[in-house]
């Protein structure tokens, strides 16, 4: 974030130190007007010198208000992009690996604490600098008030490096605490029907809620270090404070300091022991800090890569070979080898839990295998550019995500936008024209205004992928909320033989595998049988699959 926000941030620094310069100045100046007061010499200058010091000093600390507002909102947008990004660009590992609900808190709360970081960084270097200069004041002054202040000077040293270390943790372990109460949250909002229907309300409240007291507990441990390192510096400072005094005291009885110089000195002494301001901006450094370091564990999920090449000309030949994938320490597929000819038509059936959506994902590369290679059309995925890989291969599936403003961005939603009559083309082969048709605007209805039934959003999901056309049309379990007539319509026309893309689709109903070119059977992970439907369903365990109630679906 310092490297990002580069020229604010060092102007930021720079306003900031010479606002503290500005304010070492001011003592030597009061110093010096005060001497001349008292000879009755003319100080008129000084008195002027030390008003615009004070005019001075007033306008850079509201300069630096302002940049430091302007670089904190800048390096938190830029954290929030970067981090979204990399979100996205995981897919569905990151909310597999942190939950919904704590990423939300993190791009949120934590990037938001710590985008503040480069100003906390340019503030606490600024606040570096007065206790620095204030020593060398003391020394010009006289060399004996600088040896005074820095035999203590280690004391609050030590105390300072305890703080950051304490904050440090005690501010993570806050961090971590509403980051699991968000993702509770997250699933009680997901599941509010059931949660409603079920009439437990109360109990889920409760349990989002449970971690309060070990949030209060983590929030007052860090005040109780932050204040206990604030009292133990207020009590180390006066000391220190009062021992420069003193010498300055004596130095002015042996007529080695003026009244001013003693004026001075006990002004930078004050400065020098100013650790009030040191506690507060390394508190800040290390809320940041701590901060930065949950994000940073989103950013270190590595994320997919894309190639350099582009396709060859093809029919949409897609082959796994070898793939073997692991999900929660378990293998979910296992040494799969599967090939599907161009513009043929593949079922996956299995038992719930066989690895079918696994495998669908792995097939369009929206998952890496852990072993094995996917190629499409004898290119391998991996090594496909983004938008080559993303233009050739499109998904429906069973809950689709519906985005966009419109209904016909919703249709339109891809890498590249089609023509309209592309949309309305696609909207009638998934039999979405219609009921689309009869919204207030048609397919300029904006989302918030067209409620949909399940159906209605998965025939809108495969209007989606109909609409990009590709090589490969994976569809995962695309069908299950359609009803029987309109599944019917589009599997007939879906499935139906002859020039179009590769379909490989999910299929849990016995009727929609029969009208596959060919069945891959996936049981345990691994692909038990490939042949057609008629020919599988003469096998009891094959029949089990569908539980053996629909018929033979041919």
């Amino acid at each position: 974030m310092l490297r990002h926000a580069g020229v604010r941030c060092a102007v930021l620094c720079v306003v900031s130190v010479a606002a503290t310069a500005a304010g070492l100045l001011l003592p030597a100046a009061l110093g010096r007007a005060v001497d001349l007061l008292l000879t009755q010499a003319p100080a008129g200058r000084w008195v002027a010198c030390c008003a615009g010091l004070v005019v001075l000093i007033a306008v850079l600390d509201g300069c630096a208000d302002v940049v430091t507002g302007t670089v904190d909102a800048g390096a938190t947008a830029w954290l929030r992009r970067r981090v979204v990004g990399h979100v996205l660009a995981l897919g569905p590992r990151a909310g597999a690996r942190f939950g919904a609900g704590d990423l939300v808190a993190r791009l949120v709360g934590n990037a938001a604490q710590a985008g503040t970081a480069p100003g906390a960084v340019a503030a606490m270097l600024a606040a570096l600098a007065g206790p620095a200069g204030a020593v060398v004041a003391l020394g010009l002054i006289d060399p004996w008030l600088a040896v005074v202040f820095l035999a203590g000077a280690p004391v609050l040293a030590l105390l300072l490096r305890a703080l950051a270390r304490d904050t440090s943790a005690c501010v993570a372990d806050y961090q971590r605490v509403q980051g699991r109460m968000a993702a509770a949250l997250a699933e009680a909002i997901g599941g509010h029907r059931t949660i409603r229907a079920a009439g437990a309300e109360d109990r889920e409240a409760a349990r989002v809620l449970a971690p309060l007291p070990e949030l209060s507990r983590a929030g007052h441990r860090m005040w109780r270090v932050q204040g206990r390192a604030a009292a133990q510096a207020v009590t180390v400072a006066p000391l220190l404070q009062l021992g420069v005094v003193a010498v300055a005291g004596v130095l002015l009885a042996r007529h080695r300091l003026s009244p001013g110089e003693l004026l001075a000195a006990s002004r930078y002494a004050a400065l020098a022991t100013g650790v009030g301001v040191l506690v507060g901006r390394l508190a800040a450094v290390s809320r940041a800090r701590a901060s930065t370091a949950r994000l940073a564990e989103v950013l270190a999920e590595p994320a997919l890569t894309h190639g350099s090449r582009r396709l060859p000309d093809g029919c949409g030949l897609l082959e796994l070979r070898g793939v073997t994938a692991c999900r929660g320490g378990r293998t979910v597929l296992d040494g799969i080898d599967l090939a599907v000819p161009g513009g043929a038509v593949l079922a996956v059936v299995g038992r719930s839990g066989s690895g079918k959506s696994l495998l669908a994902a792995v097939a369009g590369r929206l998952a890496d295998p852990d072993g094995g290679q996917v190629l499409l059309d004898g290119v391998p995925l991996r090594e496909l550019t983004h938008g080559e890989l993303r233009g050739a291969v499109a998904y429906a599936f069973e809950r689709p995500a519906l985005l966009g403003t419109t209904v016909e961005d919703t249709v339109a939603f891809g890498v590249t936008r089609p023509a309209a009559h592309l949309v309305r083309a696609a909207a009638r082969t998934a039999r979405a024209d219609d009921f689309v048709r009869r919204l207030p605007r048609g397919y300029d209805t904006p989302n918030a205004d067209a409620p949909r039934s399940g159906g209605e959003s998965q025939r809108l999901g495969l209007a989606r992928a109909f609409a990009h056309g590709g090589r490969l049309l994976v569809l995962d379990d695309a069908l299950s909320s359609l009803d029987t007539v309109t599944e019917r319509e589009i599997t007939r026309t879906l499935l139906a033989p002859g020039a179009g893309p590769t379909r490989l689709l999910v299929a849990h109903r016995a009727a929609t595998a029969a009208r596959a070119d060919a069945v891959a059977w996936l049981d345990g992970g691994r692909i038990r049988a490939v042949g057609t439907h008629r020919e599988l369903w003469r096998l009891p365990e094959y029949r089990a699959v569908f539980g053996g109630a629909e018929g033979s679906g041919s």
